[in-house]
């Protein structure tokens, strides 16, 4: 049975809640400058449009993805990716 800080009982989350959703990177359109930082740290998930516009797949992040992504994230001159959904747990 899990207990709080308190010593209570816990209360359980709904099953809909158990259902984990994933992380995914995700480009603002607006404030990206077509740099293409993003795309030298994670080909695996970003390609470049015509323009030098990153193209994000919709894939889930884990493991060695998700650090890179946040790697991607840290090395973008604008500010223009993030992560939505929680990591998943790496």
């Amino acid at each position: 049975m899990l207990r709080d800080g308190a010593g209570r009982r816990a209360a359980r989350a709904p099953a809909a809640a158990a259902v984990r959703t994933r992380s995914r990177l995700r480009v603002d359109p607006i404030a990206c400058a077509g740099r293409g930082l993003c795309a030298e740290v994670l080909p695996e998930l970003i390609a470049l449009d015509d323009w030098g516009f990153p193209m994000i797949s919709d894939a889930d992040l884990s493991g060695r993805l998700y650090r890179e992504a946040r790697e991607a994230i840290r090395v973008c001159p604008k500010l223009a990716l993030r992560l939505e959904g929680p990591p998943d747990g790496d």
